[in-house]
């Protein structure tokens, strides 16, 4: 069985026990959160599509690890101005665990 839910502002396709790594969560490591934003449920039974997402359903999820990523270096340059500028930055991850998923 698999599923697709919305977190973030992005899209993740999600089966069950696997890790993967989304946008920050303000939950603590180790804790249980619920995914309720699923878009698509699919397994066996076949297919089931929300518009736009399936009422009662959900992934339970567990928190792994909160971290950022590597820096990413950002330049801006404006050639024959003299003009130029460096800028780092580091995106804030959630590494989870998908425990179950559940459909309505």
């Amino acid at each position: 069985m698999y599923a697709i839910v919305q977190t973030g502002g992005l899209q993740f396709r999600v089966e069950p026990d696997e890790t993967l790594r989304i946008p920050k969560l303000s939950s603590e490591v180790g804790e249980t959160v619920e995914l309720d934003r699923v878009l698509l449920v699919g397994g066996e039974a076949g297919v089931t599509v929300g518009k736009p997402r399936i009422e009662g359903a959900k992934v339970l999820v567990e928190v792994l690890d909160q971290g950022r990523d590597p820096k990413v270096i950002v330049f801006h340059k404006k050639r024959r101005k003299r003009y130029q500028k460096t800028n780092g930055h580091r995106q804030p991850f959630t590494e989870i665990r998908v425990r179950e998923i559940l459909t309505a």
